[in-house]
Order: C-alpha cells, then sequence, then structure tokens
C-alpha cells in the first residue's frame, strides 16, 4: 500500500490549522416571505415594544404569528409622562434603535408599527383631556420620525382591550388551531376558554357568546381562522386588587 505524498499531507494538516484559527459567526437564517410588526403597549405603570413575526402562508385567512422579543422601555407608564411629554419621547428611542437592529433593513419601511394605551391614559383622558393628547401626540411624532411603518397610536377601548386579551388567550392556548403530525394547520376542535381579567379597579370576565340570540349589544365580533366568534366583556367595578387589599386591611386591623 502506497502512502501519501509528503506534500500533500503538509498542505492538509495547514489547511486544518487555518480552519481551526479562522473565527466564525452563527448567521441566523431568515425564511423567505417572513413578515415582521412592531407593537407598543403602553399601559399604566410601563411601556413594552413587541416584535411579531409571521410567514406569508395563512390559515383559512388569518395569520399565524408568533412573538419574537420584546424591550421594556425604561421609566414610568405614560401617564406619568403628561407633564413632560419629551421625556416620554426619548424614553421609546433605546427601543426603537433595538428593534432597528433586530429586523432587517430592507424591511423597515415594511414592518408597521403600532401603540396602543389602556386604562391609565383611559383614565387622564377622562381627567385632564389636554394633557393626554399632549402625551399621545408627543409620542406619535416619535414613533413618525422612525424607519418603520407607523399606524397610529390609539387608547384602546375597554371592549376592544378585553377582546384582544380573549384572543391571546385563546390564541397561546391553539384553541383556535393546533399543528397535526405533518405540521400543517387544523382546527383544533377543542372550545374557547373565558378571560377573567383582574385589574388595579376593577375585574373583567370576557367570553364567547355561543347563541346569536344571546349576544350583548355591546359586544365584540372577530372573524378568526374562518370562524365567528362574538366575545362579551363583562365589567365588575370595584372588584380590583386595590379593593381587595383595603378589605383585608380592613379585616386584620379589626
Amino acid at each position: 500500500r502506497e502512502l501519501l505524498p509528503p506534500w500533500l499531507v503538509i498542505v492538509a494538516g495547514l489547511t486544518g490549522i487555518v480552519l481551526l484559527c479562522v473565527s466564525t459567526k452563527d448567521v441566523p437564517l431568515t425564511p423567505l416571505g417572513t413578515k415582521y410588526g412592531l407593537v407598543l403597549d403602553a399601559g399604566p405603570s410601563h411601556i413594552i415594544l413587541f416584535i411579531y413575526q409571521w410567514s406569508t402562508t395563512k390559515a383559512n385567512r388569518t395569520g399565524v404569528i408568533r412573538e419574537c422579543s420584546s424591550c421594556a422601555v425604561q421609566g414610568l407608564g405614560v401617564s406619568n409622562y403628561s407633564d413632560s411629554p419629551l421625556k416620554a419621547r426619548k424614553s421609546l428611542e433605546p427601543c426603537l434603535k433595538w428593534a432597528q437592529k433586530e429586523i432587517p433593513a430592507e424591511q423597515h419601511s415594511q414592518t408597521p408599527l403600532y401603540l396602543g394605551a389602556t386604562t391609565s391614559i383611559r383614565q387622564l383622558n377622562l381627567s385632564h383631556p389636554i394633557l393626554s393628547d399632549t402625551a399621545l401626540a408627543d409620542l406619535t411624532v416619535a414613533l413618525k420620525s422612525s424607519p418603520f411603518d407607523f399606524q397610529g397610536a390609539q387608547v384602546l377601548p375597554s371592549p376592544n382591550k378585553e377582546a384582544f386579551n380573549w384572543v391571546a388567550v385563546n390564541y397561546v392556548l391553539q384553541n383556535f388551531f393546533k399543528y397535526d403530525w405533518r405540521g400543517q394547520l387544523v382546527p383544533s376542535g377543542k372550545g374557547m376558554a373565558g378571560v377573567l381579567s383582574v385589574g388595579g379597579t376593577s375585574t373583567q370576565l370576557t367570553y364567547k357568546v355561543e347563541e346569536e340570540n344571546q349576544a350583548p349589544k355591546d359586544g365584540v365580533r372577530l372573524q378568526l381562522y374562518g370562524q365567528t366568534h362574538k366575545v362579551y366583556t363583562h365589567h365588575c367595578p370595584c372588584h380590583g386588587t386595590d379593593q381587595l387589599r383595603s378589605r383585608l386591611l380592613a379585616t386584620l386591623i379589626q
């Protein structure tokens, strides 16, 4: 049996050494047809920027999304910046820059960006509408100057907010659809879960109304994954965590 030529062994050894010395970096591959969306959740105590991702393939005319990552905005909620809106604008800058790095540059202009404000801004709008409008207007200026496709800032009405919570919970539980053994989307066959949302000043119970004639007039109609859902929210004011804490303290004192 003939041995390999010495020069070939030397070349192979040098090649191996070079390959070991060269630094490598894992480059994540984004599937073709991938889309992104940004949502700013402006809550009473904090603001969070979420990045969502989905493909162009839909299940019964509804997209299948997943949350990629999120960035917590440093500082307090939007209502706490009502007397100094400029601070609110500057507080968004780090997370917006982070999102620009997370999303491919060629998709920045095609990525929708939404801001939804909830309880704190809704309450501020009732007591000080000028301050509320000023805070949202200043945030709008900051978001319009970003490279993303800003779709608007909105104070979410309570029925819509609770309906979104209902959708999110049932989506995570895979009550709308599930993946079969082939990895394809099929109807789950499960019923929809109700959602009990306990806030600081009130509690909301959101559920699907099965019979159309039993649906309250102020319900929300949703068309998701080929099915129509009539969702209703029952509000229980003065049954939030603040009231529960006060009752507990009163009982302990007695």
